[in-house]
């Protein structure tokens, strides 16, 4: 198939964050009582909103979570992340030449949270292919596996979604590409382990790839 528009997520597709980012979570629920390794918090908590896990958390550490907690869970993420947030690796080259294929017809469509994605996109080189085409599942009534953030992203591109080529790393992201009605690229580097190909596969990605270098290749 000839795509017209490529859709990107963000976290551990473009930018490598989760580690940060559940670092810090898992820190702050260790303060709230609920111990995890960076592992378990990962497994638990990559590819969804720490707000849509609002029950687990308060049923594990008997605390709501207050809207102060969140506040305060974002501004320690996001020194994290200006301190230490890299790429991913082969992703600025990748996404360059993809932007010039496709003529510009590139967005990022996250399920985190629009300031998020701005500081990341920037931190790391990303901003200029993606300016003006950002957009969070925290913006739309539902985010992912909810397909909403992809059909805005395909709508706001001009493009129906059953022409546009979805790049996702977590099931979460491939069921809301497929439910879109994209076709999914799944990434799956070999950091992710060796069930997650398989578990990206059954979500319903069309194909799994582990190098971002491969990217263009696949979409040609």
């Amino acid at each position: 198939m000839d795509f017209e528009a490529l859709l990107f997520d963000c976290d551990g597709v473009l930018v490598d964050s989760e580690p940060i980012t559940n670092g810090v979570l898992r820190d702050m629920l260790e303060e709230m009582g609920w111990t995890l390794s960076v592992q378990e918090c990962m497994r638990l908590f990559v590819g969804k909103a720490v707000k849509d896990e609002a029950a687990l958390i308060e049923a594990r550490t008997g605390q709501p979570l207050t809207e102060d907690w969140m506040a305060r869970f974002r501004e320690r993420r996001n020194q994290g992340l200006l301190r230490d947030l890299q790429p991913i690796r082969g992703a600025v080259p990748a996404v360059a030449l993809l932007h010039e294929r496709f003529e510009g017809r590139l967005a990022c469509a996250s399920g985190a949270d629009r300031g998020k994605v701005e500081l990341q996109l920037e931190k790391c080189g990303l901003m200029r292919y993606f300016e003006g085409r950002i957009f969070s599942g925290h913006d739309l009534p539902r985010s992912k596996p909810a397909p909403d953030v992809y059909l805005a992203a395909a709508a706001a591109l001009g493009v129906a979604p059953a022409r546009c080529a979805v790049v996702e790393d977590t099931v979460t992201g491939v069921a809301a590409g497929v439910a879109a009605g994209a076709t999914v690229f799944g990434f799956s580097p070999p950091e992710a382990g060796h069930d997650a190909p398989a578990a990206l596969r059954a979500a319903g990605a069309r194909q799994v790839f582990a190098a971002m270098e491969d990217l263009a290749g696949l979409i040609a």
